[in-house]
């Protein structure tokens, strides 16, 4: 097939980001926020990074699928990402979660609420539907996916990444034959098949499928009339499909955007401990998922900000980062910041000490604090002299401390520990 081909076949192609998820697992990070608005890498949101695949994929009819906490999320998009040009049709529609005289219910799933939204999807008549999930840090080239799916005539084809057998419990796991057509599919199987030619790893779902335009509207009408479905795309809708349709596996290593020699890059910051690791592996020299690459831009919204700050200079008093990333609009005033990374209009004042601690936007850290092993969030006041990581039982008292040992520091933690609860 030819890139011409491709290319053409990318522009009549729709996106669909689901950008509801509420990140119970993140505890106080998404009490006020979605998922997919967390803040991530300093400057972006997690969103960014599905966005903007679509953008340099050529797929540039989007549309944004939200639900819970969505208004920081909104505000993002408004500002952020009204830079595609309606003139040649393109464009990025929000579609919050909504009544009508159909339905007075929330998405109930995955493949309820792209169903709840298939007029608007037809509307444009594409020809095939990327279905995407809007919260996971990846770049990929979807125009790779969209030529497997096209070469195989595929009525569905899922990305999948191939996970050693012991992580791939945790996903909807591919069975696949010699061409990548799927036999089975299960969601968080306890015996994981191996994918063929490599038997100490699985094909695991990344919850982006491409679907024919017409084949989906037909399935998804099928489903929503199915009362015993929990209208859910794994749970449900795929292993419906995967012994009656045509749907085919894409081998992620095909279309990820390449960073020298390292692995495909792809992660669910769904917990505190993954997203704490996330943003620390970008303090790396070589981190495994480059911002660096300007061929591959990640785009984002990003308020005018001054460039960050690091003052006095003496004996006993030094603004320093090492090994860090300092976003713009920060000062660090006579204090040490070590293999860390401080996203916008942070503050670090005098004596500070912060060590592999990732500072979400606006936090204040006050003179003489000792920050090891944390997550503070956003707009935090963090006291004169609070220690935190050097005694996991004192940290798991007044904080939220994980089973990797990362301590999450907010706001309302800090109001309670003041008033000696």
């Amino acid at each position: 097939m030819s890139q011409r081909e491709v290319f053409l076949a990318a522009q009549r192609t729709i996106a669909m980001v689901l950008a509801g998820g509420r990140g119970k697992r993140l505890h106080d990070l998404t009490r006020r926020l979605s998922k997919p608005g967390l803040a991530f890498g300093g400057k972006y949101r997690i969103i960014d990074f599905t966005m903007s695949n679509c953008v340099n994929s050529n797929i540039r009819k989007i549309l944004v699928v939200t639900q819970y906490n969505s208004h920081s999320l909104l505000e993002h998009l408004q500002f952020g990402w009204t830079f595609l040009n309606g003139k040649f049709n393109e464009f990025i529609h929000v579609l919050p979660a909504q009544q009508s005289l159909e339905s007075d219910a929330w998405y109930s799933g995955t493949a309820d609420a792209v169903y709840q939204n298939l007029e608007t999807i037809g509307a444009h008549r594409p020809e095939n539907v990327l279905v995407l999930a809007g919260d996971h840090i990846y770049k990929m080239d979807y125009r790779r996916f969209l030529e497997d799916h096209l070469e195989k005539d595929a009525d569905l084809t899922i990305a999948c990444l191939e996970v050693p057998l012991a992580d791939a419990r945790e996903f909807g796991v591919a069975e696949a034959d010699a061409s990548d057509r799927i036999v089975s599919f299960v969601e968080k199987p306890q015996q994981p098949t191996p994918v063929p030619g490599r038997p100490g790893y699985a094909f695991a779902s990344m919850g982006i499928y491409l679907f024919k335009a017409d084949f989906l509207y037909a399935e998804l009408a099928r489903d929503a009339a199915d009362p015993t479905s929990s209208h859910d795309f794994g749970k449900d809708v795929i292993p419906y499909l995967v012994p009656r349709a045509r749907v085919y596996a894409h081998r992620f290593n095909r279309s990820h955007i390449r960073n020298m020699d390292k692995p495909p890059y792809w992660r669910d910051v769904g917990t505190v401990d993954a997203y704490w690791e996330a943003n620390m592996d970008l303090t790396n020299v070589d981190p495994d998922l480059n911002l660096y690459d300007y061929d591959w831009p990640i785009f984002t919204h990003q308020e005018q900000l001054p460039a960050a700050k690091f003052v006095h200079s003496g004996p006993h008093r030094n603004g320093v980062a090492i090994s860090s990333l300092v976003s713009a609009g920060c000062i660090v005033s006579g204090a040490t910041v070590h293999r860390s990374l401080l996203f916008s209009k942070v503050r670090v004042h005098s004596h500070a000490y912060l060590h592999e601690a990732v500072v979400l936007p606006g936090a204040d850290i006050e003179e003489h604090a000792r920050l090891h092993r944390v997550i503070v969030d956003r707009n935090c006041r963090v006291p004169i002299g609070l220690v935190v990581g050097e005694d996991p039982e004192e940290d798991a008292r007044r904080f939220h401390r994980t089973p990797g040992g990362v301590t999450l520091i907010s706001q309302r933690m800090l109001d309670n520990l003041q008033e000696g609860r």
